[in-house]
């Protein structure tokens, strides 16, 4: 019996093991794998971009001549208030306090005391709020939206729905886009109040900041830019997670265990999503915007 070459003796024995069954090396096989890994993701971003785009292009079409169907959006948003409301309430008190705490720390080891206001109140503008709300939304909003899509997929209601001639994105997915559209600011907005109060409470009473050295540095370094960048990075965090719970939903199968799957993607999707957009808009913003006194 011959022994290896001498090209085979100096390649990895992993490289040179031939699976029996498929004839194919294990280095090829885990190449195959990943490969066929970023053609399934590319793939379902493709296919989640496009209901993303028949919602908006449909909702526009339906606002336009006066189709739009405003109860079940509201229905919607309703929904996602009370599932989002009170956790929003309850992440932002915290987040509040330790950001001020943290910072007020560093900064009065630096001799600036009356920065606690700008510095703690940006950061729950600009960071804390949209992301708190990205989250919840993701989170809750996400969940709920998935396992009622998915729950519908399963039991062939989407399918029915094609044979009646309804569009399911027209009826399913456009209100709640438009839910999320306008849960998404509010709640941003709530979690932004919220988390400053608490700011101040701990700065006030903890660190000894006057009330009027928190709001003047507030005031100074807080501009309209800043709120409206808050804003619409929350709007577009939420419709980043409606669209991926709605793809998710609506590609259900397999059974009940098919919609748990479907949930659990979405909400991993979506949260890991908006943690990766935030970091690119943060840049962007930080480059064409700095902070500057107001």
């Amino acid at each position: 019996m011959s022994g290896p070459s001498n090209d085979e003796r100096g390649r990895p024995r992993f490289d040179r093991e031939v699976d029996v069954a498929t004839g194919v090396t294990p280095a090829a096989a885990l190449g195959r794998n990943f490969s066929d890994t970023v053609l399934s993701s590319l793939a379902t971003l493709g296919r989640a971009l496009r209901i993303g785009a028949r919602a908006l292009r449909i909702g526009a079409v339906d606002a336009l001549t006066l189709r739009f169907q405003i109860h079940e959006s509201l229905t919607q948003a309703w929904f996602l208030i009370k599932v989002t409301a009170v956790p929003g309430i309850l992440m932002a008190i915290p987040f509040g306090i330790i950001l001020s705490a943290q910072v007020g720390n560093i900064v009065t080891q630096l001799g600036a005391d009356t920065m606690i206001g700008a510095a703690g109140g940006l950061g729950v503008i600009k960071q804390g709020a949209p992301m708190v709300a990205a989250m919840l939304l993701g989170g809750a909003g996400a969940a709920a939206i998935a396992a009622d899509l998915g729950a519908r997929t399963i039991r062939e209601e989407v399918d029915a729905m094609r044979v009646m001639g309804v569009d399911p994105i027209q009826r399913l997915v456009v209100p709640r886009i438009a839910a999320m559209m306008l849960v998404a600011p509010l709640l941003n907005i709530l979690i932004i109040v919220v988390g400053i109060a608490a700011g101040f409470a701990v700065a006030v009473t903890a660190l000894d900041v006057t009330p009027g050295s928190y709001w003047e540095s507030f005031g100074s370094f807080t501009t309209s830019l800043d709120i409206w960048v808050s804003l619409i990075k929350s709007m577009i965090f939420g419709m980043l997670v409606v669209v991926i719970a709605c793809q998710r939903g609506m590609e259900a199968k397999g059974g009940p265990r098919g919609v748990a799957d479907g949930v659990n993607a979405a909400v991993v999707m979506s949260i890991a999503a908006v943690v990766v957009l935030n970091t690119v808009i943060t840049q962007v913003v930080t480059m064409f915007f700095p902070v500057r006194m107001a």
